[in-house]
């Protein structure tokens, strides 16, 4: 075989030898060549292994190398096209302003490098994976394209060699049928296999598609030739069925044909019975079909029949109901390569990699064509396999990631409509998968309903699997060419109608009346969601396209087709005239896409509202459901539905809430305003009232009988039927605003109810849903309208650390002119922000001084009606309302039950409204008009102005016997003992007048019905069944008899009004005859029911003469007085309830007020509030009289005393490990974070790290023991101890510790690690710090100052430090009488060492050779000391220029401290021998005998750190200490000080500069030769440099150095300068250690003055020029510094000379700075979240970066974790001993972790609008915000985190 020996032999030369053959004109050898060597290699039963896909590669370069032959491939790329192909979870970017489609996005190079400053863009998530779209004009602006895409690169590019891609085109067939073989092999039917297989097929092929993937990102030159590959139909048909003698490929096609019939549901013939033996109603199963509507017959009879339509043929199918016979689901006939590998990967459900190569071939045009048309006849089929998958989830982000980037291009979109019918498939599909899951509905009449809907249960709606479905569908009507088509195919309107209708009336709520159901449902999600995805956005979609004239007959089609189904609806449901009781759906599309398109067409087409609108008895059955949803809305929030749970209050609220609003309660409202502009208006009030079920609240009587509401629910009920006739008659957002006013009325209804952000405010404003309708948010409009209207208030910080977003608020004027109530009603989603609202518009009036009580919803002037709606102002002039309206004004009056301020707030609007929109009628209005059928005497006529002042004496009720009328009617009767029809007047008229006055809504609902229906046909009066209204309305258990009455009123409107205000103000002649005259409507705009009921006068007044008259007759009268509060208990407890409500909130806010107050004051004592507060406990030294004892106070047991030896005092203290010291650098600019790969962050010059090397470089050449007094340690991991100032006793706090294990609240903190909160003030602290007892028996000499010499306190000092510790009792006590010795004060004090020793970690503590000797363990005890100190100097800004007070101080407790240390010290006694205190004060003799041998010599004096030494002298000292000791301490140690500055500044010295000073200090001091000349630092320091000069290496080596450090020249000044610098971090320290522990004060001063200042305050004499001037020597001067010098002069020429270069450390540092982040936070994101981690190389799910040294870790990431510990946390522990800061660049948050707890801390990058973009959702470009940093740094730095943030929680070493 020839095929054998070319596989024996080298790739390359094989592929160049086959090359060169196939090249020639006759390559039939060459062919046949490679057809077999391609047989041998591709054989399919050898699976793809790695050697196959070599020979591809080889054969493909033909003789070259493959990266090569890549690189020349891409040098042909001619692609103008980015099409960057990404997967879910990539960063991509969207620009509004270059986009054309919505869909539109770039990849992050493609954004970078195009121009969109000022653009509105987002950087986005990508959630289902999408391409790049530059440079494709039709998605978006060429203007937006990136520098690369911008050039036609097409025309430079040469064209392709012919031989170049020779191989491939021979190759690549053979590749891909052979991965097409692969494909049919491996694939199973899900029920014979599970599907894990599929996944490892495809596991197998993963290399051969990865390679195709690699073919595509060649360029273009390679994807013409894979087009030409898989759309060729002849390769196809060769390679497909395999070659006649090839068994294999024989089963392999027949494989591929019978997957190709199991996809089909049923096989024929199972069909045809299946549809005789169901009896479905006709309307559910028309579409049952669809599933089983291919009938897959063997592909050979397909033959013939081809040609037809090309890409595939397509067979028709009957179906029984609808007028279309849907030709959709396809034979699929698979005609190229293309088709097929679609086909398998709709099989295989969409394998990520198969995506991703279909789209990467996306920038070849033809290929995109094809492709889309192919996928559009795969589309029934796609949507099928979605249904039965498991993953729909990833399938359907899958699928749209392909359909995304075929149907947003509008050319495209058009093409497959007309060709291949993409709109009647979609249509179609979406029916039959709605089908699949429809039930009987059962609203109003159960048994006979006939209609189907939806069942929300069912997965299909739960998962939402059908949204890749509408989402293409809405993505393709918002072409204006697709959507046009699909408005004029009247077939398709019909179809998608029925589909609308699926959801019409879907998850109906059943009223509970006995018991609270079991099970609550969540079904509600699914229905909402699938109302507003599948019928509302496609409604929305559609109706961009009906915006001007020539689209009117568009909407005319649509409203007609949705009467019509709407009429079927009603008659499929049986609906006669009245809803059924107790049901309730929010789902009603069909009415709502007739309101939108009614809408639409008078608005924008200006079409007559008439043409469009039924005969009457159609719109009264409209009107009831809408109208029963708002009644239901009503009952829920009465309280009425709570037996059906939550979920129903659920559904109220998503129904109004802002994504819903415009879809479903705004089309309600509007349809009800429609058709109470149409019907009659007796008729529609008398409904309203009816549905709201108060017909009954409504009778003059006080008593009455309420059949079907309880009397607690009759008020809510009220005022809901009320508010919702407001809401009817004012609302205009869809009669006559313009959009621009919408906007604007809903902008300001948000913000009245509270101060919004930017980005709840866009998301609040309803917006057309449709996300291309082009009125984005966010574009120009809204934020002009935001301007206008709101203010912003930039973010604040309070001082209780909670961080404020940016946030806009209400101008003043808009709180005066357009604050609408109504529109806050209508869009509250809560009811208390509706109180919100008007808490802050009555703050509003508070503050401009307008109105000081409790204001009334202020009236607001609305918009003119569109002439059209004219009809609407008739509801308010109707005698109906107007009997309502007197009826409900006298009851108040009356003090009937169940009335409320809210109730007559609403009539008055009612009235007002009246006023303010006449009806339009030529009669003079002061004539009253008599209508023919004049049904009462109520009113004469319905003019509300006319109205107004008409009288009404007697009304006839019906009362319960029990009624107090019937008792006084008899009362009356037996006085008078006649009957009471014959009274004085004539009996005749008063029977007339009381027989008419009678009214019963129901009665009169009833009858105007049957006119209507008579009027519209005569037929059908007959078929009505009129109800009696008394059997309908009496209860079935018949309490009382009701009997007539006949109540004298004699009131009018008017007169009720006026008694009213006189009611309300208490007054008895509130409203004088004066007040008329003068009165003008426009000053009673804000106020309370006064104003209100002004207004209302004023007005009526001002608009009729005759209303003037009458008020003038009823003001002119006296009323008689009303007695103000009637007596009988009901109206009593009616009336006072709003005003015991009003009183008791007033009674709130008051207490609250105080509450808040108290809170304040604590606060500033108790918390960081900076202000000059005394230093509270810690230096009750100064303060009390000195002997007597300090009493502290218990916070748990409240007494006050001392603290004593039996029962000790502690401060409640909070310890923690801190490494803020450590990272302290030199500069003052902080590091910067490195944002490229060229920058990085040394950690070597940090404090930390300098004293780790300074330490282990002493422990190389000293001695242990010695090192470790040499230094301090705990500047990284020390413990820094804090107090909140509250004191407790220790065993009060003890039985506090144990009640709060014994509480099983979660609490935020761990009891186990002795965490707990302060009693008092709540603050975060974890251990008790004793306080000693008293103030010794010394203590009045203490302080006193003596005049001893220095050499004798020197002494006494030395004999101090012999005698060891008289202070702790127990000490002394142990070698007397061991059993008495433990103490419990003792006791909690070693408690205390031991917390402060487990707070840190062990290697923060053992810096000594041998770990836990007693040595290290006093190096770790006095840095602690030094710690505390040097961090309370940070605190106080580093310096103490700023005096004693300072918020530090008063969390500080060293006084405390300080005690304990030294009491655990005392365990120690120094070796007299090796005390450091004589080597300071005495000139002794060399020792150097003591050097022999290998022990170490100890640390000479001038490497040691002074400040160390002074704090081992102190606290190893007997206490309390004499301050005249302390003072002499600080003197001595001052002059080491002072010699080790000398002998620093003379190493940076240039040699010649040495000599000049050694020099000049030698002259003076043989000049002065005086006793002061050791006062003079050029004495001084000539001595040092003489004596340094003797050792080597002190000034040999370092010279280079030396000489760039001192390029200017040293001046006496600098000199001088340098020297107080160095020493003053020793003084500061000293000062505040004398603070302390005496109490002195810290006055403040200038930073110039601060030397000087501090050694005044030390007790050092001297000047303030100079810092020598302060020395006081014991001995010789001269003679200490030699000895000093000689120990470093002893070390050379032993092996210990390395470490001179311990000489010159500065002890300056600068303050502690977190990094310095980049402005912009796009500089950090883009750097870091594709940046791969350092310890596994894979990009973390979850960045992080350290702020306080920048180091790059993975949070949550598993694979960094050690020992069960993730990254951050050992971050955390490593640098900042416990404390972490860190960025989250993925979300842009801070999260703090401490200890085992973390938080959230928020965020310091905010958007243009001043607020956080958690977790990057908005995508908005985010800016640094300096104030928060700030805020963050000062925490960090102060250890407050514990008690600022409040939300902590344990990590559990997760994150």
């Amino acid at each position: 075989m020839m095929a054998a020996s070319l596989l024996r032999r080298d790739k390359r030369s094989t592929a160049a030898h086959l090359k060169a053959d196939l090249k020639r004109t006759d390559n039939s050898s060459g062919l046949r060549q490679l057809r077999e060597l391609l047989d041998n290699v591709l054989h399919p039963e050898r699976g793809s292994e790695p050697e196959a896909l070599e020979w591809c590669k080889s054969l493909l370069a033909g003789g070259d190398g493959f990266d090569e032959f890549c690189r020349t491939v891409r040098s042909y790329d001619n692609a103008t096209l980015c099409g960057l192909v990404w997967t879910a979870n990539f960063v991509a970017y969207r620009c509004r302003t270059c986009g054309i489609s919505p869909c539109m996005s770039l990849c992050a190079e493609c954004f970078n490098n195009g121009d969109h400053t000022g653009h509105d863009f987002n950087m986005f998530r990508s959630q289902a994976g999408g391409a790049c779209d530059c440079g494709d004009g039709n998605v978006m602006r060429e203007s937006g394209f990136c520098s690369r895409h911008r050039l036609q690169t097409g025309e430079n590019v040469p064209s392709v060699p012919l031989d170049l891609l020779l191989m491939s085109e021979m190759v690549l067939p053979r590749f891909i049928i052979s991965i097409i073989q692969y494909l049919r092999d491996g694939y199973t039917e899900p029920e014979s296999a599970a599907d894990r297989d599929l996944q490892k097929v495809l596991q197998q092929l993963d290399l051969h598609i990865s390679f195709l993937e690699e073919l595509t990102k060649m360029g273009g030159a390679m994807r013409t030739v894979l087009t030409k590959i898989l759309t060729n139909q002849q390769t196809f048909k060769e390679l497909s069925m395999g070659q006649e003698e090839s068994v294999y490929a024989k089963s392999n096609y027949e494989k591929y044909l019978s997957a190709l019939k199991s996809s089909g549901l049923v096989s024929v013939e199972e069909k045809g019975a299946g549809a005789g033996a169901s009896d479905t109603p006709a309307g559910a199963g028309a579409l049952g079909l669809l599933g089983a509507a291919a009938s897959l017959e063997d592909s050979s009879k397909e033959e013939d029949q081809d040609g037809l339509q090309g890409v595939g043929q397509r067979k028709r199918v009957k179906l029984s109901s609808s007028s279309k016979d849907p030709s959709i689901m396809d034979t699929l006939k698979h005609k190229c390569f293309l088709e097929e590998l679609l086909f398998w990967t709709i099989k295989y459900e969409f394998p990520q990699k198969m995506v991703t190569f279909l789209l990467n071939m996306l920038p070849d045009q033809d290929y995109k064509i094809t492709f889309t048309k192919t996928f559009v006849q795969h589309y029934a089929f796609i949507m099928k396999t979605l249904m039965k998958s498991h993953e729909s989830d990833t399938m359907s982000n899958r699928i749209v990631h392909i359909s995304v980037q075929l149907f947003s291009n509008e050319e495209l979109a058009r093409h497959v409509t007309e060709e291949c019918q993409l709109l009647d498939i979609m249509v179609t599909v979406l029916l039959y998968m709605m089908e699949s899951c429809l039930i009987k509905s059962q609203l109003q009449d159960e048994e006979n309903n006939r209609h189907v809907v939806v069942n929300c249960g069912e997965a299909l709606l739960k998962n939402n699997t059908y949204w890749p479905l509408v989402s293409d569908f809405i993505n393709i009507l918002s072409h204006q060419s697709v959507a046009k088509r699909f408005l004029e195919d009247h077939s398709l309107l019909l179809l998608w109608m029925s589909f609308v209708s699926f959801f019409q009336g879907m998850n109906l709520n059943k009223r509970e009346l006995s018991e609270h159901v079991e099970f609550e449902s969540q079904t509600y999600y699914a229905a909402f969601a699938a109302e507003l995805e599948a019928c509302a956005q496609p409604m929305w979609g559609l109706l961009t396209h009906c915006k001007v004239k020539e689209t009117h007959e568009y909407t005319r089609t649509v409203v007609r087709y949705c009467l019509e189904t709407l009429q079927m609806w009603f008659d499929a449901i049986g609906f006669v005239d009245e809803p059924a009781l107790h049901q309730l759906t929010f789902h009603l599309p069909l009415h709502r896409y007739y309101a939108m398109f009614l809408s639409k067409g008078v608005k924008c087409q200006g079409l007559d509202l008439d043409s469009l609108l039924p005969d009457q008895e159609m719109l009264m059955k409209i009107m009831v459901h809408p109208l029963q949803i708002q009644a239901s809305l009503s009952e829920i929030h009465s309280n009425m539905w709570v037996r059906n749970g939550l979920q129903i209050k659920g559904q109220a609220m998503t129904y109004v809430q802002s994504h819903f609003c415009n879809s479903m309660i705004d089309p309600d409202i509007y349809l009800l305003q429609v058709c109470a502009s149409r019907l009659d208006p007796d008729y529609f009030i008398s409904s309203v009232f009816e549905r709201f079920k108060v017909v009954d609240l409504l009778t003059m009587a006080s008593q009455h009988q309420n059949a079907v509401l309880d009397s607690e629910q009759e008020r809510p009920m009220l005022e809901g039927a009320l508010t919702f006739l407001v809401i009817l008659s004012s609302l205009r957002v869809h009669l006559g605003m313009s959009d621009d006013e919408i906007l604007r009325a809903e902008i300001v209804s948000q913000l009245c109810m509270n101060d919004r952000t930017h980005s709840s405010l866009l998301d609040l404003i309803p917006e057309n849903p449709n996300p291309k309708s082009g009125v984005v948010p966010g574009s120009c409009s809204f934020e002009e309208m935001l301007a206008a209207v709101a203010d912003f208030k930039a973010p604040v910080f309070e001082p209780g650390g909670s961080m404020q977003q940016g946030m806009y608020t209400p101008k003043a004027e808009v709180w005066e002119k357009e604050f609408d109530p109504i529109m806050v009603i209508l869009r509250t989603v809560y009811r208390r922000d509706v109180q919100s609202a008007m808490d802050r518009y009555g703050a509003f009036l508070k503050q401009s001084g307008v109105h000081t009580g409790n204001p009334w919803p202020p009236y607001k002037e609305r918009t003119p009606l569109h002439p059209c709606y004219k009809g609407l102002v008739r509801l308010l002039h109707c005698k109906t309302l107007h009997i309502v309206i007197f009826t409900l004004l006298y009851k108040i009056w009356m003090d009937h039950q169940n009335m409320s301020e809210h109730v007559l707030c609403m009539v008055l609007y009612l009235i007002e409204l009246g006023l303010d929109n006449p009806v339009q009628d030529n009669q003079v209005e002061e004539e009253p008009c008599i209508e023919e059928h004049c049904h009462d005497s109520w009113f004469p006529g319905t003019s509300l102005l006319s109205n107004l002042h008409h009288v009404i004496n007697f009304v006839r009720v019906r009362v319960p016997e029990t009624a107090p009328e019937v008792e006084r009617k008899r009362a009356r009767e037996r006085e008078r003992e006649t009957p009471a029809s014959t009274s004085s007047e004539s009996s005749s008229f008063g029977q007339n007048l009381r027989e008419a006055q009678v009214f019963s809504l129901v009665a009169e609902r009833r009858r105007k019905f049957q006119e209507i229906i008579n009027r519209s046909n005569h037929e059908a009066s007959q078929a009505v069944r009129p109800k009696s209204s008394s059997s309908r309305w009496l209860p079935p258990g018949s309490p009382p008899q009701l009997v007539t009455e006949i109540l004298e009123i004699g009131e009018s409107m008017l007169s009720l009004l006026v008694k009213l205000h006189q009611k309300l103000s208490g007054k008895q002649n509130s409203l004088s005859l004066s007040w008329l005259a003068e009165v003008d409507p426009a000053h009673h705009a804000h106020g309370d029911g006064l104003t209100a009921i002004e207004r209302v006068l004023a007005k009526a007044a001002a608009r009729s003469r005759h209303s003037k008259r009458c008020l003038q007759e009823i003001c002119g009268q006296v009323c008689p007085p009303i007695p103000l509060k009637k007596n009988s208990p009901g109206d009593k407890k009616s009336m006072d309830k709003e005003e015991r409500r009003q009183r008791a909130r007033e009674r709130q806010q008051k207490l609250l007020a105080e509450f808040a107050s108290r809170q304040k004051s604590f606060m500033e004592t108790a918390m960081d509030v900076e202000s000059p507060e005394t230093d509270s406990v810690m230096d009750m030294g100064s303060a009390e009289a000195l002997d007597s004892e300090v009493l502290y106070d218990c916070v748990i047991c409240g007494q006050s005393g001392p603290s004593t030896e039996d029962r000790p005092t502690g401060l409640v203290v909070l310890l923690q490990a801190s490494s803020v010291l450590g990272h302290r650098c030199r500069s003052d600019t902080p590091k910067r974070l490195p944002t490229t790969d060229e920058e990085h962050i040394s950690p070597e010059d940090t404090c930390g790290a300098t004293h780790d090397v300074r330490l282990s470089l002493m422990q190389r050449y000293f001695k242990d023991s010695s090192c470790l007094q040499s230094v301090s340690i705990g500047w990284v991991g020390g413990v820094y101890v804090q107090t909140c100032g509250h004191t407790l006793h220790i065993d009060c706090h003890k039985s506090y510790m144990e009640s709060l294990r014994n509480d099983q609240v979660l609490q935020g903190f761990s009891v186990d690690k002795g965490e707990f909160t302060c009693p008092l003030c709540r603050q975060f602290a974890n251990s008790v710090l004793p306080c000693r007892p008293g103030r010794g028996m010394e203590t009045g000499a203490w302080h006193t100052p003596s005049n001893k010499s220095m050499s004798t306190l020197v002494k006494e000092v030395e004999d101090l430090q012999e005698q060891l510790g008289i202070f702790p009792v127990s000490a002394s006590l142990k070698q007397r009488d061991p059993i008495l010795a433990e103490s419990n004060l003792s006791k909690e004090m070693e408690s205390v060492i031991k917390d402060i020793k487990n707070t840190t970690q062990k290697k923060y503590m053992d810096y000594g050779k041998n770990p836990g000797s007693p040595d290290n363990d006093f190096l770790f005890m006095y840095s602690v000391a030094r710690t505390n100190l040097e961090l309370e100097l940070v605190h106080r800004g580093g310096n103490l220029c700023s005096g004693g007070a300072s918020a530090a101080a008063k969390r500080s407790c060293l006084n405390q401290l300080f005690h304990v240390l030294a009491m655990h010290m005392r365990l120690y006694s120094i070796d007299s021998a090796y005390n450091p205190w004589t080597r300071l004060t005495q000139s002794t003799q060399s020792r150097d005998n003591e050097y022999c041998g290998d022990e170490r010599p100890e640390v000479p004096m001038l490497f040691r750190d002074v400040p160390s030494l002074l704090i081992i002298f102190i606290l190893t000292m007997p206490q309390p200490l004499r301050k005249e000791h302390f003072t002499c301490v600080v003197k001595v140690l001052y002059s080491l000080q002072y010699t080790q500055a000398l002998a620093a500044l003379s190493v940076r010295f240039s040699p010649e500069e040495r000599l000049v000073w050694s020099n000049t200090g030698a002259a003076k001091k043989v000049l002065q030769n005086t006793p002061n000349s050791d006062k003079s630092w050029e004495s001084l320091l000539g001595h040092v440099i003489s004596e340094l000069t003797k050792a080597k290496d002190v000034y040999g080596t370092n010279s280079e150095e030396t000489l760039v450090l001192s390029s200017s020249v040293w001046s006496p000044q600098s000199i001088e300068f340098s020297l107080q610098q160095f020493c003053l971090p020793f003084l500061r320290l000293s000062c505040l250690l004398q603070h302390h522990l005496y109490g002195d004060s810290l006055p403040g001063c200038l930073v110039e003055e601060e030397f000087s200042l501090l050694a005044g305050c030390l007790g050092l004499a001297g000047s303030a020029q100079s810092s020598a001037a302060c020395l006081e020597w014991n001995i010789s001067a001269f003679d200490l510094i030699s000895q000093w010098c000689s120990e470093v002069i002893a070390l050379s020429d032993t092996p210990s000379q390395q470490s001179v270069s311990l000489l010159g450390q500065d002890p300056q540092w600068a303050a502690p700075r977190l990094l310095h982040l980049p402005d912009n936070y796009n500089t950090i994101f883009q750097f870091y979240h594709r940046k791969s981690c350092t310890s596994c190389g894979k990009t973390p799910k979850d960045p992080a970066l350290c702020l306080v040294c920048g180091a790059f870790v993975c949070l949550k990431g598993h694979c960094c974790k050690q020992q069960g510990v993730c990254e951050c946390v050992l971050h955390s522990q490593h640098c900042g001993a416990a404390t972490g800061i860190f960025l989250l660049i993925n979300a842009s948050v801070i999260i703090i972790i401490r200890g085992h707890r973390f938080c959230l801390w928020g965020s310091v990058y905010l958007d243009a609008h001043g607020e956080e973009d958690r977790d990057l959702r908005r995508g908005k470009p985010l800016y640094l915000c300096e104030e928060r940093y700030r805020v963050l740094e000062q925490q960090w730095v102060s250890h407050t985190f514990d008690h600022i943030n409040k939300r902590w929680g344990p990590h559990y070493n997760g994150l």
